[in-house]
């Protein structure tokens, strides 16, 4: 399998024109961290734990910001190696070319939002932050999800793809939290094949 390392294998998020006004809900030294209004931990029906809308979310609202500490890629990838790894598992999310957040170091409830290929939620960078915003409205109790859109390298095979698989179970699932180009979409149909034969063994 291709070589990864932080730069190729975290969260990424896009950037929005604009400011919007929202209020930082994370741990902050020796302060514990303010109840979101709107999220609440629970066991995940994607994967372990999940977060919930607490209440009915509407369209647009800004719910938390992804916080953590800032580390450069070097620390990232000493940190976390997915080579070493069985199941690929990280709380990084990338902010720039040279810095990531780690929210397993001063994180808040955000680590805990789960990838769906068919998201609720999406992410935003705005200047030195990350916010999560409810993509549509979002019914009370219902899970929320982004995608997390992992960067897809020129060299990734079906391996690389289900390394970094995906277990979402929406209609439109990939199978993978990678984002795929339109010219690679055959590796997502070896994957979902490879999938449906695991299945079938007895």
């Amino acid at each position: 399998m291709a070589r990864r390392t932080t730069k190729r294998a975290s969260k990424r998020v896009g950037k929005r024109v604009g400011k919007r006004v929202g209020t930082r809900v994370g741990k902050r030294a020796g302060k514990r961290a303010a109840r979101n209004p709107w999220l609440v931990l629970r066991n995940s029906g994607i994967h372990g734990r999940g977060v919930y809308a607490r209440a009915y979310i509407p369209k647009g609202t800004r719910l938390i910001e992804y916080a953590g500490e800032r580390i450069n890629n070097a620390e990232a990838d000493r940190r976390y190696e997915d080579e070493k790894m069985s199941r690929h598992h990280t709380f990084l999310f990338i902010l720039n070319s040279r810095t990531c957040i780690d929210a397993a170091v001063g994180g808040n409830i955000s680590r805990f939002i789960n990838h769906s290929c068919d998201p609720n939620c999406v992410a935003w960078i705005e200047g030195r932050h990350i916010w999560i915003d409810a993509l549509r409205d979002i019914r009370k109790g219902e899970e929320l999800a982004y995608d997390y859109e992992y960067d897809f390298l020129p060299e990734y095979t079906v391996e690389d793809l289900e390394f970094y698989g995906c277990e979402c179970g929406s209609r439109n699932c990939r199978g993978t939290i990678v984002d795929v180009p339109p010219s690679k979409h055959y590796l997502i149909d070896q994957l979902r094949r490879r999938r449906r034969a695991k299945t079938r063994r007895p």
